[in-house]
Order: C-alpha cells, then sequence, then structure tokens
C-alpha cells in the first residue's frame, strides 16, 4: 500500500514583522528577504508533508504585486499540491497585513518544487497527495489551474 499524507498536514503559515534591516531605502521589504521567507515556509510545508528534509529543486516566477511597508506583517502561506516521485509542489502566497489599520493586500505568489532526501542526501520517494475534504481538493485545483495559467502567461510573453 502506498503511503499517503494531505494536504492539510502540509499547511504552514509564518509571519514577520517588515523591520528596517529587511527594507530598500524607501521602507518596503527587499525582494531578496520575501524570497528567502517564501523559500522557508515552502520548505516547512514540504517536510511536513514528507517528514522527511527536502531541497529547493526550483521555483517558479515571481511578481511583487504589492508592497510591503516598513512596520507590516508579512504573511506566508504554503501547501503542498501535487507530488512526483521524489518532488513535492508547494503554493507560497505572501500577503501584506498593516495591524494598525486592520487592512491585508496580496504581495505575491508563486510554486515551489523541492526534493526530499533521505539520511544519506539522495532523493527518496514521498507520499502520495490526498485531499479527503472538499476545501482541499478546491486548493489543489486553484494551484494546479495558477501554475498552468502562469505557464501559458511566461510561454506568451516569450512569443511577443
Amino acid at each position: 500500500m502506498t503511503e499517503t499524507a494531505t494536504l492539510a498536514e502540509s499547511y504552514t503559515e509564518m509571519t514577520e514583522l517588515l523591520l528596517p534591516n529587511d527594507t530598500n531605502n524607501l521602507g518596503r521589504a527587499l525582494g531578496g528577504a520575501v524570497l528567502h521567507w517564501m523559500d522557508i515556509c515552502g520548505a516547512i510545508a514540504g517536510m511536513r508533508f514528507a517528514n522527511k528534509q527536502v531541497v529547493t529543486a526550483s521555483m517558479d516566477h515571481v511578481d511583487f504585486i504589492s508592497p510591503i511597508d516598513l512596520g507590516e506583517v508579512a504573511v506566508v502561506q504554503a501547501y503542498v499540491f501535487n507530488t512526483g516521485r521524489t518532488s513535492i509542489d508547494v503554493k507560497v502566497d505572501v500577503r501584506a497585513e498593516d495591524p494598525r489599520e486592520n487592512e491585508e493586500r496580496k504581495t505575491t505568489a508563486s510554486y515551489f518544487t523541492f526534493v526530499a532526501l533521505d539520511d544519506d542526501g539522495r532523493p527518496t520517494e514521498v507520499p502520495d497527495l490526498d485531499c479527503p475534504s472538499d476545501e482541499e481538493e478546491a486548493l489543489r485545483r486553484e494551484a494546479v489551474d495558477g501554475r498552468r495559467e502562469q505557464f501559458e502567461d511566461l510561454i506568451d510573453r516569450m512569443e511577443d
């Protein structure tokens, strides 16, 4: 019998208060800091899913659609939405929250692929993804469709 794990078991949420060390001269989050947070959150989701160490294999295209300002809270959410034999696909979303104004907005999203490693550092098999609830299946479908659309947009831009 093949081992399975659920999307919900992988779900991870991190928060970061944007402090001066992670800002540019405009008082906004450095893109590299945001990518760092995304990579960590995605890796945690992958490790929770596989119960193994994971390493980043790839990250898809990233658009920064809204800044995160000094003093705001960055909320990074990740979950596994697809698997291969040794690979795990993770959707990572970032939003900014202004706790003083009780406002939030989407800032970026991307899709990461991680590879699970055994104790010797070699790729190892991962569980199959199970989405037992309608909510989990809807999140999985949203991620699959979103990644496909992002890829199609990239192809269109390359052809122009």
